[in-house]
Order: structure tokens, then sequence, then C-alpha cells
């Protein structure tokens, strides 16, 4: 029997296509949506952001607001060298804010509205450094502008009419040290001066390639043409300039294409970087020609500290890296002293030297030129800075996932380092925890030490879920105090310390059915009090029950995951179909591969993202079983990654039919991005499932030739295993209903569009059961209104009759 085909068309011009079984027809569409039940999900309210003063006095409430339109996703945009940039505004294409602050007391829990905000976008919400002002940038269909409230007098004004340029993202705007105003960077053009495409016959684009590797991974939104380039030039130039509290403008400096600023902690220098030509059309422009300088503060140059070149040529490998000045940043425990790491391996950790990196420091004005301040075994990954005699210093390397950290004495580099912390880092339950930091009299944020003592807070992964604490530890006896920790049947985390001695601190509490809420907690009194009050966000989901779920490979490897039951679930009626939603991640170690990395005690969300909205369609929902893909020794990850996933998804579906929880025969496996991948394979490569459904995947690796996911070999080194993980290669083996979902507009690197339209179209051309689903002006992940219920509705169809239906009939 020949397929039917359908095309179906959305609003704005989508492009839905149906393969499923009999003739051909064509039709419009709208916009679906699922039963009220799920659809209330998209509407439900959304958790605060929020914004503490530095004096630990006030708390802002920044409210969200709802999924925004199809309407407001189709406004015009540039897609210029891997970004996307509203040309009528000068910011960031597609940018969601805030829509009301709440100002709240930490003593009193007195709050207050900030009343009449203009109508637009609220966005970077930020205490001033004395806490006695909150400013935000206010996004409006033709501007960014900076806005500022006075606490005292609850004053809301306009600091400046100029309009900010934010095309870069990045710092939008500063807060001067003393809090008499901001840096900022100025549009210096009206959007009607943009450039235009010239009307003469086009030109044949050339790129040429000298000999020299650039294996480079395959990026989207990329500079094409000339006028590209002077497109990308006119919306990215921007003027740095001062602004104080009463509007007062001061430029600093020349106009240019302005990446990054900072002031130095005494306030007397800033380093300044810029993007700079030859612009690229290989790379984003996060690659493209680096400038770094510093600066007098009204915009002299004092000296140039880097001139890099585009990363078109960076080795291949994840830590590889630019040779040159990299990291460059301000030492946050010095008045004026820059650091930066340079390569000592040419930037590729697969070449044999003894040292790959080394970090400089240099006092700017000191008149002496930049000191070596350490030698770097592996790849650099940071400083965290203390005092002058106490810092913390870390490396890592890929290849076998390994993250180091040491404590050594800046000011006295004889003196032994000393190993805080070796682990893969992908190991959850050796990791030490966060440092608290503490402000220092230059006003920045360094790691809180008293004579090697500190306090370190992390969610604390174990074999019985994540368990928040509070640590103390010793570096003169290497040892550990546990001052806090979670307790059950909550799930509590700590935000950050409101008091000097950290005993006082900002939490997140949470069980399974209490929705999560700010608390000030004392520790050392073990006092608790509420600050916030949130409403249930989806009450019709009250009553479904969660439990974390082990078992075990075949291999031997412990997996886990967790199952969640629908509302009056009632065993003795039979066994429930089923929906699991996963992600495979590599490991180089299967006791890291096993870790639990959820807390049984954590609140039941109910989101319309991933699969618990089909508990409302009488699903059970087995969430995040771990697919591990696990290579030891020399052995790569991806070498047997079909072995693994298919056994690691037969063990996850065994468990459920041998606990009564799941009908073998009603089983469907979802998940998005590397879990789409995940999807195709599996129904390519085993029958464990009824259907599947793939959102915003990729299925033919071959079209990402320098790398993917954590696979460091390009399809040159690996064809075999390049062929072998690609579904699109085993096409014809996929025998159940497969539904994909896709952002018209994806701009991931590894998930173009094309992956889905090829994949569908073999499947199509191979009498294959399955439907691709195109959301117009969406990207990686969905965000319109009528996307979102659109995707709940195809997921809904496509279950009920497909796994619910089929054994009706």
């Amino acid at each position: 029997m020949s397929p039917k085909i359908k095309f179906l068309t959305l609003s704005f011009s989508s492009l839905i296509l149906l393969c499923s079984g009999i003739s051909m027809s064509a039709q419009a569409e709208e916009y679906k949506a699922p039963p009220k039940m799920m659809a209330d999900l998209v509407d439900a309210p959304r958790q605060p952001g929020t914004a503490v003063s530095r004096n630990n006095q006030y708390i802002a409430f920044l409210k969200r607001p709802g999924a925004q339109s199809i309407v407001e996703l189709a406004q015009p945009e540039e897609t210029l060298a891997g970004l996307r940039i509203n040309p009528a505004n000068f910011a960031p294409a597609r940018s969601t804010g805030f829509t009301a602050i709440e100002i709240r007391s930490m003593d009193s829990n007195k709050t207050s509205k900030i009343e009449n905000l203009p109508e637009g976008k609220i966005m970077t919400v930020r205490f001033s450094p004395d806490s006695k002002n909150l400013a935000f940038l206010l996004e409006q269909p033709d501007s960014l502008t900076l806005w500022n409230y006075e606490l005292a007098s609850k004053e809301l004004k306009q600091v400046s009419d100029k309009a900010i340029n934010a095309s870069l993202g990045g710092a939008r705007y500063r807060w001067k040290g003393d809090s008499s105003g901001f840096i900022t960077r100025l549009t210096v053009a009206s959007a009607s001066d943009a450039p235009k495409q010239a009307a003469a016959a086009p030109l044949p684009i050339v790129q040429t390639s000298d000999g020299k590797k650039a294996a480079v991974r395959t990026y989207s939104n990329l500079l094409k043409t000339p006028h590209d380039e002077a497109l990308f030039e006119f919306l990215t130039t921007s003027q740095l300039a001062s602004i104080d509290l009463n509007g007062k403008v001061s430029k600093i400096g020349e106009p240019g294409i302005i990446r990054g600023y900072s002031y130095s902690p005494n306030r007397n220098f800033l380093l300044v970087s810029q993007l700079k030509k030859p612009f690229s059309y290989l790379v984003p422009a996060s690659r493209f020609p680096l400038l770094t300088q510093v600066w007098t503060t009204d915009g002299k140059l004092v000296e140039t500290i880097a001139d890099l070149p585009s990363g078109e040529s960076i080795p291949k490998g994840f830590d590889s890296t630019l040779e040159g000045r990299r990291s460059i940043s301000w030492r946050s425990d010095m008045p004026q002293t820059l650091m930066w790491a340079e390569a000592q391996d040419g930037g590729n950790m697969s070449n044999d030297v003894e040292f790959h990196d080394a970090v400089y420091t240099w006092e700017v004005g000191a008149g002496e030129p930049a000191k070596k301040l350490l030698d770097i075994e592996r790849r650099f990954a940071g400083i965290e800075w203390g005092d002058d005699d106490f810092a913390m210093v870390s490396d890592w390397r890929f290849s076998d996932r390994k993250l180091r950290t040491w404590k050594f004495n800046p000011s006295d580099l004889s003196e032994e380092k000393v190993l805080f912390q070796e682990r893969s880092y992908n190991d959850r339950y050796n990791d030490p925890g966060d440092f608290v930091y503490e402000l220092n009299g230059l006003g920045q944020y360094v790691i809180k030490e008293d004579d090697g003592k500190v306090l370190l807070t992390g969610r604390g992964a174990s074999p019985k879920g994540n368990i928040p604490f509070m640590d103390a530890y010793d570096f003169n006896t290497q040892s550990k105090t546990r001052l806090w920790a979670s307790e059950a049947p909550y799930y509590e985390r700590i935000i950050m310390p409101l008091s000097d001695d950290a005993n006082k601190v900002l939490t997140v509490r949470e069980s399974q059915t209490e929705q999560p809420n700010f608390f000030i907690r004392d520790i050392k009194k073990n006092s608790l009090k509420q600050m916030t009050d949130f409403p249930h966000p989806s009450p019709a989901f009250v009553g479904v029950t969660k439990e974390k779920i082990e078992y075990t490979r075949a291999d031997g490897v412990a997996l886990s995951g967790t199952l969640y039951l629908p509302p009056g679930y009632d065993k003795s009626k039979g066994p429930l179909p089923v929906l699991m939603w996963a992600y495979p991640l590599e490991y180089k170690d299967a006791a890291v591969a096993s870790q639990v990395t959820e807390s049984p005690y954590e609140f039941v969300r109910v989101s319309y993202w991933g699969p618990m909205p089909h508990l409302a369609q009488g699903f059970a929902v087995f969430d995040d079983p771990k697919m591990p893909i696990i290579g030891s020794g020399d052995n790569l990850p991806n070498d047997s990654f079909r072995e693994q996933l298919v056994s690691s998804a037969q063990a996850a579906v065994d468990v459920l039919v041998e606990r009564g929880v799941a009908d073998k025969d009603r089983i469907a496996i979802a998940g998005h991005s590397y879990g789409a991948f995940m999807v195709a394979n599996l129904l390519a490569h085993s029958d464990i499932f009824k259907a599947g459904i793939a959102r915003s995947g990729a299925y033919n690796r071959t079209l990402t030739p320098f790398g993917f996911q954590g696979e460091e070999r390009s399809f040159w080194e690996g064809q075999p295993v390049y062929a072998s993980m690609s579904p699109f290669f085993h096409a014809e083996k996929i025998d159940e209903p497969m539904l994909m979902i896709h952002g018209k507009d994806d701009p991931n690197s590894g998930t173009f569009p094309m992956q889905s339209e090829r994949m569908f179209a073999a499947l199509k051309g191979l009498g294959a059961t399955a439907r691709l689903v195109m959301l117009p002006h969406e990207q990686h992940g969905y965000r319109a209104r009528e996307s979102l219920l659109h995707m709940m509705w195809e997921q809904y169809e496509w279950l009920d009759t497909y796994v619910l239906e089929s054994d009706k009939k």
C-alpha cells in the first residue's frame, strides 16, 4: 500500500508533513491546542526573577510575563555572525523581560511595588553598590534606555534618553563603583541609516584555504556577503560612555565594535575589548579578531594587551584554544592588576608538552613587564581570588574529563601549592561545592577566607539524592566540618549568605507537595523565616506521585530514573502506558555514570516543556532514565554507542514492567535535541518502543563532520562511528511511528532544521509512518504560546493514535 502524504500549513506558512498510509491530500491548518488541563500549563504563573542588594537588606522580585505570541516572535531581525539582532532598537532579537518589580525588605518583609512603570520590557535589573538605587533597562520597539528607581524617595525616572546598543549582548551597563552613575554602550546611528542591499548585479563570494587546518564546527547565521559585513558593523558599532544619575553623558574613547568593558577595582582604568576586521565567514562573532586594551577612564589608550586573529584555525579538540593572551581580566584582590593565560602548546592539547598554559599578571602603570604567575600543567580553567596570599587555581583536560584545583599564595610562589580537589568534572558525589564570597575593600567579590579557613555550599549529590549543604573547610588541617544540610522531607538549597559570618542565608525550600519559596535561615540558631508564598503553578496536577527507581543494565552499570504516576493511580487496575523522556551523556567512568543527580524531595514540577503534561493523558512518566555512554581506558564512549543505548533503554523498560507499572506494549520514547537523536536510534536498532517523539534533533552526523556532542573525532577520523551512530544511515530499520518537531529557525550548530527535513524525506521515501512539524520563527527551543500549545497537541495526538488507540482497534 502506498504511503499517504499530507501537506498541512500552519499560520505564517509553516509546513507540516504527514506520512502515514494511503493517499495524497493537501490542506491548510491552523494552530491547535491540547486538552485544557495540559494547555493551562503554558499560562501557569512562573517563578519570578530576583535581584539582591549588596547590603543584603533588599530583594527585588521580578515578575515574568507569559509566553510570547507568535506575532512577537515574528518581528523583523537580522541574523548575522551567529547573532540575532533587532535592527530597530540595536538589541538582541526575541528578548524577554519582566513586567513588574516588587522590592521586599529582608528584615521586616515589608514590600513596595514600583508604580507607574513605563510600557516595555524590563531587563537587566541591578541594585547600585550602595544599595540606594535600583536600575534597569527598558526595551521598547525603537530603543533600549536606562532607568533608575531611588528606594528612599520612591522616585522613578529615565536616566537618559540616549539609546543603548546591546547588539553584541554581554554587559548592557555597569554601575560605577561609587554609585554615581553608569558605564554603557550607546548607539551611534539611527536605524533608518542602515546600509541597503545594493541593486547592482551580485558578485562572486570567494573563500580560500591557505593549507592550515581549520576544523571548525558547523555554525549557523554566519556572514555571507559584503552587505552582511556592512550591516553587522553598522548594528554593532557603539560609543562607550558614562552617564551620571542626573543624565549627564560623557563619551569615552572613539566608537568601535565594543564587546566588553570593565573598570579596574580602584576605578582608575578601563579594560576594553573590541571586535575588528577582517570578519570571518566561517565562524561566529565570538571568534572574530579581538583587540583588548587598557584605557584611562576618559578613553585614552594606556596599553594594548592582546590583538588576536580570527579563531578559524583553533586546533581540533574541546580543550584546544587560541594562541596569544586570553581570559584577560582584572585581579579582584588588587587595585589595578590584570591577569591572563597563554597557551604553551600552540593551543593544541594533543601536543606533548610539560605545561599547556601559563598565567601572567601585569600591574597597570607600574612601569614593569608582565610577570609569570603560574605554569599550568593542563588547560587553564580559571582563578578565584581571595587576598594577596590566598587564591585558588584550576585546570582541566577533556580526554579523561578531569578537573583539579589548588590553593596557592600569589605573593609567595615558592610556597607549595595545596591540592584541593581532583575529580572527573562529571563526578557530582565528590564535588566539594562552591566557595562563599564576600566584598573586599575594593568593592570586589572574593573568596571569604580567614587564616586558611573557607566556607563552601553545594547541592550535595549522593546515592540518596541531592542534599544541599554548607561546609567549613580548613586548609591548615585539610579537614571539613558540616555546618548545615537540607533535611528530609524538604529540599532546601542556599542561594547566598546574608550576614558577614554567613550564619544567616537566603534559601529556596520545597518538598514533593510544596512549591519552592524563599526563606531566610539562621544556621546557628536553626531558625527559619518564610519570605514568599507563591501559588501552586499547576493545581490540576496535585496528587501526582514521584519515586526514584534504581536498576541495573545488563553489563552491571547501575542506573536510575524518576517515575511519576498520575493522580488517583490504582495499581489494581493494571499497568499503564508509559512515556519515557531521556538524554544520553558520555562518561569515562562507569561509577560516575551511575551517580544519582536529583533529590527525591524536590517539588513535582509539571511543565509544558517535557513529558509531564501527558500524565493528564493517563500515561505514567519515566523521566530522565539514565542513558550513559561509557568509554573506559583507551575505548571512547561512542565506540559502542548503539549497544549501550539499547541496553540502557531495555533495562529501564524491564524494571517498569517488573514492578507492574508499565504495559510493555504501550511504551513511547521521547527526547529533545540529543534526546531526539537517541529516539531515532532506539527506533532503528530495537523494538522496545511502540512510538517515538523526537524534537529539534540531528540524525545525520556527517552534517557535523568536525565533531558533535562529546565526540572529538572528525568524520574522516571516525567514519565507522559516524555511520553507526547516524539514524539517517539506518532509516530503513525504523518501523515504529516517529513524530518529529523542529523550530524552522533553529540556529544550534548541531541541529539545523535540514536535519529533520532530510530525515523525514528518507522515512517518507522508505514508506515509514512519520510526521514532521516545522514551527515557524522558532529556534532550538520553542517560545511562542501558539507553538507550545501546538507542540503539546501534536504529542497528545501522536501518543493517542499510536500508543493508546492502536491497542483498542
